[in-house]
C-alpha cells in the first residue's frame, strides 16, 4: 500500500474522534494528583541566549558540559537550556537556591503564566473534555494558582475550610505561589558558542523548577480525607509529580518515605472505588535512587504507566539495561524503543504501558486487559487529535478547539516509525498488520500503535505528554 493510501486509511480510523470525545462525558469521576503549579512560559532564541552568556561573562566551555542535571548556579540554568536546545529534547532540572530563582526572574522573565504540573494540566484537559467531576490536588492554591484552572463547574478542589468547591474560585490565602520556568525554542535555530554553531534539531523546551512544596511531594490533608470518603466516586486516578523528589529532601526527610506514604494515601482512596484504573505518569526524574524506587515500588502497583522516549531510556538505566539504554539514546527510533518497552513490561509486570514519542504512540498491554485494543486505538487517536490541536492553537481551554486538527492527515514521520515498529514486531512475534490497522495480538500481549499528526512550528508544547497519556487512557471507551 502506498503512502497516500495509508494516510487515507488512517484518516478514516481517526474519524472516531468525535464519538470518543462524547464518551468522555460518561466518566463518573477522576482524581488528578499530586502536582500543580504556575508555569512562567517564554520562547527564547539562540541569539538571546548568546546575549545572556555575554552579558554575564559565562565560561562558554563549561556551558557545553553534559554533567549533573541540577541547578545550583546561574550557569547551570543556561547549561541545561543549551543541552536541551542542542539535542531537541525536553528535560526538567531543579533549582536548588532562591538566588537562581530570582536571577531567572530578572534575566529571562516570561511571556505568559499558565497552568503547570502534570496534575494541574491533566485536570484542565479532563475537565474541558467533559469528564466529571474532576478532583485536582494542589499542594498550594492561592488565587494566582486557582485562576489557572478552567472556569468549569466539573473541576473541583478543596478550599481553605476543607470543603469541595469549584477549583477556579478557590483562594487559600495562606498558600504561596509555586512558579516554574518553561523556556521554549524552535527547530533550526542556532547558538554560536565556544567557536561552535549549535543547530536545534527539534522544537522543544527546558524546564527550570523552584518549588519547595512539590519538591517534597506535599499532600494536602483535607484533599486526602475527602478523596477517602464514601461519597467520592471516580473511575480513574492519575498520579504524577514524583520527579522532583530527592533521596534527601530539603530541610530533612526521605524521598523514598514520601513515595511510600503517598502509596498508603492512594490505597485509602481506592477502598471505596474498586472498579477504577490507576495510572502513573512518569516524568524526567534526575535522582536515580528515587527513579529506581518509583519503578520497583510504585510502577509495580499501578494498572498503567505513561512515558516519553527520554523517560523510557531513564528507566532502562535503573533496571540493569544500560547497553540497551545507550542504543536507544544513540538511535531513538520505534524499533529500539519497542525493545525497551518489552524490558520495562517484563520488569514491572505492569499490565499496560504507553510510550508517546515524536510521530508515534505505542501501547503494550497484557492480553485481556480491561481496555480492549480497539478501545485503546480510539483513545490514542483522540489524544493525537487533541495534542495536535494544542500544538496548533496554543491552548485547549474550550471544547470547540479540541478537534481543530480532526481532518488533518497523519505524518510521514509517524508512518515511517510505524513501519519500523511493524518490522521489529514481525521479527519478535510474527507477521502483523500494524501499518494498516495499528493492532497486533497474540496469546500473551496486545500492541496498539498509531502514527500521529505533527504540527510544523507549534505554538506551544507545554504539557503535551500529560495530555496524550491522560486522553489516551480515559477516552479509550
Amino acid at each position: 500500500m502506498c503512502n497516500s493510501e495509508l494516510k487515507n486509511k488512517w484518516l478514516n480510523h481517526y474519524q472516531t474522534a468525535t464519538e470518543q470525545l462524547e464518551k468522555m462525558t460518561e466518566v463518573k469521576g477522576l482524581i488528578s494528583a499530586f502536582n500543580a503549579n504556575i508555569d512562567a512560559v517564554i520562547k527564547i532564541s539562540g541569539k538571546q541566549i548568546e546575549q545572556i552568556i555575554e552579558k554575564h561573562s559565562m565560561n562558554q566551555a563549561n556551558l557545553l558540559i553534559d554533567d549533573n542535571k541540577s541547578i545550583k548556579t546561574n550557569e547551570d540554568a543556561i547549561r541545561g537550556l543549551i543541552n536541551c536546545f542542542r539535542n531537541g529534547i525536553a528535560e526538567e532540572w531543579l533549582i536548588e537556591t532562591k538566588e537562581v530563582f530570582n536571577w531567572l526572574n530578572e534575566n529571562i522573565g516570561y511571556d505568559k503564566m499558565q497552568m503547570g504540573g502534570q496534575g494541574g494540566i491533566v485536570a484542565n484537559v479532563m475537565a474541558v473534555c467533559g469528564v466529571g467531576p474532576v478532583y485536582v490536588h494542589t499542594a498550594s492554591s492561592p488565587k494566582e494558582q486557582s485562576k489557572l484552572f478552567l472556569n468549569l463547574p466539573n473541576l473541583k478542589n478543596i478550599d481553605e475550610n476543607g470543603e469541595i468547591r469549584k477549583a477556579h474560585d478557590i483562594s487559600r490565602t495562606n498558600d504561596i505561589p509555586l512558579i516554574h520556568w518553561i523556556i521554549e525554542f524552535d527547530t533550526g535555530d542556532t547558538i554560536n558558542i565556544n567557536n561552535e554553531t549549535i543547530r536545534c534539531p527539534k522544537a522543544n523546551r527546558f524546564i527550570a523548577t523552584y518549588d519547595p512544596l512539590n519538591f517534597k511531594l506535599h499532600i494536602d490533608e483535607a484533599f486526602s480525607k475527602k478523596m477517602s470518603g464514601v461519597s467520592t466516586e471516580f473511575e480513574y486516578i492519575i498520579l504524577s509529580g514524583y520527579q522532583m523528589l530527592h533521596t534527601k529532601l530539603p530541610g530533612g526527610g526521605s524521598g523514598i518515605d514520601r513515595i511510600e506514604q503517598s502509596k498508603a494515601i492512594v490505597k485509602k482512596w481506592q477502598e471505596n472505588n474498586s472498579q477504577h484504573v490507576l495510572h502513573f505518569e512518569i516524568a524526567s526524574t534526575q535522582d536515580k535512587i528515587i527513579r529506581k524506587q518509583l519503578i520497583d515500588s510504585l510502577a509495580k502497583d499501578v494498572d498503567s504507566l505513561g512515558f516519553n522516549e527520554r523517560e523510557l531510556i531513564d528507566i532502562l538505566e535503573v533496571i540493569g539495561e544500560d547497553e540497551l539504554a545507550a542504543q536507544c539514546a544513540d538511535k531513538t527510533n520505534s524499533s529500539k524503543l519497542f525493545m525497551a518497552m518489552l524490558k520495562v513490561f517484563e520488569y514491572t509486570a505492569c499490565p499496560r504501558i504507553q510510550l508517546h514519542m515524536f510521530g508515534l504512540y505505542v501501547t503494550l498491554q497484557k492480553r485481556g486487559f480491561k481496555i480492549s485494543p480497539i478501545q485503546n486505538r480510539k483513545g490514542m487517536q483522540l489524544a493525537a487529535n487533541i495534542a495536535a490541536s494544542k500544538a496548533g492553537t496554543g491552548s485547549i481551554d474550550s471544547k470547540d478547539v479540541l478537534l481543530w486538527s480532526k481532518d488533518q492527515t497523519v505524518s510521514d514521520i509517524g508512518l515511517k516509525e510505524l513501519e519500523d515498529l511493524s518490522r521489529i514486531v514481525e521479527e519478535e512475534f510474527g507477521s502483523n498488520n500494524l501499518l494498516e490497522n495499528g493492532i497486533f495480538t497474540n496469546d500473551e500481549i496486545e500492541i496498539i500503535a498509531i502514527p500521529t499528526i505533527i504540527i510544523d512550528n507549534p505554538v506551544s508544547l507545554v504539557g503535551m505528554g500529560d495530555t496524550i497519556s491522560s486522553v489516551s487512557l480515559v477516552a479509550a471507551r
